[in-house]
């Protein structure tokens, strides 16, 4: 089982919209998917379909991570009414701010690891959807990961956060998760007809080279739309959606080839 944490280390770079990208290309490619939201917004799981009725989240899971916890706090998405395949859900829960302090305990930053491990032979790739801060939320899910996309957009700021965002998993690699390694830097919210987004990413890329990674995503309200209506991308209608798709595609290639995930040869659906 592969677990890739999708952080930002700045709000509003559309985070949330690129892991959901993600699961739906994992879920169209029939890659046995668990999404966990981190974030105490919780829109992930909106994006997902999922009913939270009478069940637990992740802030109960972080609280103890044993087995049943973690099995009543693991639902399966609603997109598995669009076309069959395996996408469940650790539920988020604004009540996960409470676990994002500063200073976490070394016990409490392993406590996704536990919980993931519980459930390791059912999923071969696990999405974490991070908290944008570097707390304890942020440092837990990281603990728990082999790999860790950046998410920045090309403005101003986004070298400084993806830097800084890539000294902190170099720190946290050495001093508590020797296996943890950047897959790279996912540039969204692209707008290739913008001269400064056209300087920034050249900024970016004569910083950080190869892990900046292609294809970047293009600005899209499609992606929105599917996100509102909680369906894939793969299978929304209109041209943009399928572009996108396809940009998520090839981002899962980077992630399927680092993780050596198995791929089924037939996925569920075509696009």
């Amino acid at each position: 089982m592969h677990v890739l944490s999708v952080s930002s280390l700045k709000g509003g770079v559309g985070k949330t919209t690129v892991t959901l990208g993600l699961a739906s290309a994992a879920f169209a490619r029939g890659i046995r998917t668990l999404v966990v939201d981190l974030d105490p917004q919780s829109d992930v799981s909106t994006g997902l379909d999922v009913s939270t009725a009478g069940r637990l989240n992740v802030a109960d899971v972080l609280e103890s991570p044993k087995e049943k916890t973690v099995r009543q706090a693991i639902a399966s998405s609603g997109w598995t009414k669009v076309h069959p395949g395996k996408i469940d859900i650790m539920l988020g829960s604004p009540s996960a701010i409470n676990y994002d302090g500063p200073h976490p305990s070394v016990r409490d930053v392993w406590k996704m690891e536990e919980a993931l491990a519980i459930v390791e032979d059912e999923y071969d790739l696990v999405l974490i959807d991070c908290a944008p801060s570097l707390n304890a939320l942020t440092r837990t899910a990281w603990a728990a990961s082999d790999r860790v996309a950046v998410v920045t957009e090309p403005g101003l700021f986004s070298v400084a956060a993806a830097d800084r965002a890539l000294r902190a998993i170099e720190e946290i690699r050495r001093g508590l998760s020797s296996r943890l390694q950047p897959l790279g830097i996912v540039v969204n919210r692209v707008r290739p007809q913008s001269v400064e987004h056209q300087f920034r990413i050249k900024e970016l890329r004569d910083m950080f080279g190869d892990l900046v990674l292609e294809p970047q995503l293009p600005e899209r309200t499609s992606l929105q739309q599917a996100q509102g209506a909680a369906k894939p991308l793969h299978v929304w209608p209109g041209e943009s959606a399928q572009e996108l798709a396809t940009d998520f595609d090839q981002l899962l290639d980077h992630i399927v080839e680092a993780g050596n995930i198995p791929v089924p040869e037939e996925g569920p659906q075509a696009h």
